[in-house]
């Protein structure tokens, strides 16, 4: 026999329930409205870059959705940090976010001693937004026609060969430092302070080649002015059908991207999180942006905060090890 409940306690029932709903819907209300201003993106690197442009990919889009300016800010300087320190320092509301890389989150924090802060303790992964392969690269002129001829050419004489990156730590150079650490032979790494004068010596080739990211490649193979050997991930790039991987050539199970990802400064409200979670995987998913990041290979599925946080202790796991086998410092 099922026990009686009297109308008093249904009504107080009823009384608490209203009760509750008031004060969820107080609480909320409390909540400060997100965005109450524009929001700015930093970026760590010059614009024309695979982070800037990932940047790009959700800014104009998430200003629609949240109807305020969404401003990429480029901020580059020593191998990401300049960006990303100010980025770490910034107000934990919302309005200043960080386009992180592999570099600024998990490859400079093993490199440098001191930076000033951790990368990994004071940001919040929100999403990653990209993943692409990098593209390595000589000048049309250059005698080297496939990446079998460049590991060749770099075993039959050590040292001799030349590849450069824009900065230590950088995925150009990780990518280019586990190349020579697995075909075993030495080459010369040369840092710049930006693909520009980069780009210009190695079509002059006074460097040999350059492990790009495909943003900055793409322009420059479809001009005819550099060549692409080989592609970095397992997969080759849709929009470089006839180019091989490294995997299939040369060097089996190679596997070094570009990763990007939106952070905000630790501390930001959960709610401010969980929206632009949620807005940018929606963003990735229209169809007009999905097939962009699909035709240059950058597309990734979509993805939780959570799942965002794992894919970087992964990444941190293997980006370390790459830095303690091949000893790279940051003066490389």
């Amino acid at each position: 026999m099922q026990p009686i409940i009297s109308k008093k306690i249904l009504a107080w029932l009823a009384l608490l329930g209203l009760a509750f709903s008031l004060s969820l819907n107080t609480a909320r209300a409390n909540e400060p409205e997100y965005p109450s201003k524009p929001i700015t993106i930093i970026v760590a690197y010059a614009p024309g870059g695979q982070g800037d442009a990932f940047a790009r990919i959700i800014s104009d889009r998430l200003g629609q959705i949240y109807k305020q300016s969404v401003v990429v800010d480029n901020r580059p300087g020593v191998s990401g940090v300049v960006g990303t320190r100010l980025a770490a320092k910034a107000k934990n509301d919302g309005h200043t976010l960080f386009l992180g890389q592999t570099g600024e989150i998990v490859v400079n924090r093993v490199m440098m001693k001191d930076m000033g802060f951790d990368p990994v303790k004071d940001f919040v992964p929100v999403i990653l937004i990209g993943n692409a392969p990098l593209v390595l690269l000589v000048s049309t002129d250059s005698p080297l026609n496939t990446v079998n001829e460049l590991v060749d050419l770099a075993k039959s004489k050590p040292g001799r060969l030349s590849f450069g990156s824009v900065g230590a730590g950088t995925p150009g150079h990780l990518a280019a430092s586990a190349l020579s650490l697995g075909i075993k032979s030495e080459m010369v790494h040369v840092p710049y302070k930006g693909v520009g004068p980069l780009m210009a010596d190695l079509m002059s080739q006074r460097l040999d080649f350059f492990f790009s990211s495909a943003s900055a490649a793409m322009p420059q193979v479809k001009g005819g002015k550099l060549k692409a050997l080989a592609v970095s991930t397992p997969h080759r790039m849709n929009s470089l059908p006839q180019v091989p991987t490294l995997a299939e050539t040369v060097y089996p199970g190679f596997n070094y991207s570009l990763w990007g990802g939106l952070f905000a400064p630790a501390g930001t409200p959960k709610n401010v999180i969980q929206s632009l979670n949620k807005e940018i995987n929606q963003i990735l998913a229209l169809p007009e942006i999905k097939a962009q990041m699909e035709k240059d290979s950058l597309a990734v599925p979509s993805n939780s905060t959570q799942e965002f946080t794992n894919y970087i202790a992964a990444e941190s796991v293997k980006f370390e090890k790459l830095v303690t086998d091949a000893k790279l410092k940051l003066d490389n």
